[in-house]
C-alpha cells in the first residue's frame, strides 16, 4: 500500500491520516482470534486495569505469536512507513491496547515521545504508530481522540502520571492542551474493523473510558529510525525492543494462513 501525495500532505498537516478498510474482516478476525490465548498468558507483558482485572495492553505480541511476527512486517503497514521515515527503522513496539466493555480505562492526554523520551531516551520525535482497529470504534467505546496540528511547534510539556491508570504514562499538561484545542479541534477517530491510523509521534491525542456494551481493541505497532534509537533501557524489552535490526516488509499474503485457522476455529 502506497500513500498518495494528497495523503502525505495531509499526514504533515494534521499529524494523523484515518484510512477505512486497509485489512479485510478475514484478516481482522484472524488476529482477533489469537489474542484470547496472549490475554490469559501469565506474561509481565500483560498490562492489566486496575479496577476491572481486564487486559488493559498485551505487548511484545510478535515475541509471543507468529501471526503477530508477519503482522508487524506487514506491507500494507511498512510502505507507509518507508514513505514517511525514508530511512531504516526497528520495531520500538508492539501491542494491542483493549477497552472491556464497561470498564475499559482512559487514556489521558499525552504524546508518544514524551514517554519515548524520558523513559527511553529517544533524542528525536521521529517514531510513527501504525493502528489497526480490531473492533468497530464509534463515540461510545472510547475512540482515539486527535488534535489536528498539535504534533506541530514547541514541545509540549509533560508530567509522569503513575496515579491515575494502571499504565505509567507521561501525559500532557491541561493549559497545553486546552491552548492547542482552543486553536484547533477534537477529531474522533472511528472507524469500521481493519481501519488503519497512522500518526506522528508528537501528536496530542488521548481517549476516554469505554461505558458501553461493546469492546474496543486496537492493534498498535511503533516505529522508529535507527538513527533515533532508544538510549536508556531502564525499561523492559517489551515495552520498548532494544533489536533495531531495520524492518523489511514480507508478502502481501502473508495472514493468509492464520485466516484459515480461525475459519477452521469458528466452525
Amino acid at each position: 500500500m502506497t500513500l498518495s501525495t494528497d495523503q502525505l500532505a495531509q499526514l504533515d498537516r494534521d499529524g494523523f491520516l484515518i484510512l477505512p478498510e486497509v485489512f479485510s474482516p478475514a484478516e481482522v478476525a484472524a488476529i482477533q482470534s489469537r489474542l484470547p490465548a496472549l490475554f490469559s498468558d501469565k506474561s509481565d507483558a500483560n498490562v492489566i486495569e486496575r479496577g476491572s482485572g481486564a487486559v488493559r495492553t498485551a505487548m511484545g505480541l510478535h515475541l509471543r505469536d507468529p501471526l503477530f511476527a508477519a503482522l508487524v512486517r506487514h506491507p500494507r503497514l511498512i510502505e507507509p512507513a518507508r514513505q514517511i521515515l525514508d530511512e531504516p527503522f526497528y520495531i520500538q513496539q508492539v501491542k494491542v491496547n483493549v477497552k472491556a466493555a464497561f470498564s475499559g480505562e482512559i487514556w489521558q492526554w499525552h504524546t508518544d515521545f514524551a514517554t519515548h523520551h524520558g523513559e527511553d531516551g529517544v533524542p528525536r520525535p521521529e517514531a510513527i504508530n501504525l493502528h489497526i482497529l480490531l473492533d468497530e470504534v464509534n463515540e461510545f467505546n472510547g475512540p482515539l481522540y486527535f488534535v489536528p496540528g498539535s504534533h506541530k511547534g514547541p514541545e509540549h510539556k509533560a508530567w509522569l502520571d503513575d496515579q491515575t491508570t494502571s499504565y505509567p504514562l507521561w501525559v500532557t499538561e491541561i493549559d497545553r492542551v486546552r491552548e492547542t484545542i482552543s486553536s484547533s479541534t477534537i477529531v474522533s477517530a472511528k472507524g469500521v474493523p481493519g481501519t488503519v491510523l497512522i500518526f506522528h509521534d508528537t501528536l496530542i491525542h488521548g481517549s476516554p473510558n469505554n461505558m458501553s456494551p461493546w469492546d474496543r481493541g486496537i492493534f498498535s505497532l511503533i516505529v522508529n529510525p535507527v538513527s533515533n534509537a532508544l538510549t536508556s533501557d531502564k525499561r523492559p524489552d517489551y515495552k520498548h525492543h532494544r533489536d533495531l535490526t531495520p524492518v523489511s516488509p514480507v508478502g502481501d499474503d502473508c495472514l493468509a494462513k492464520y485466516e484459515g485457522e480461525a475459519l477452521k476455529a469458528a466452525v
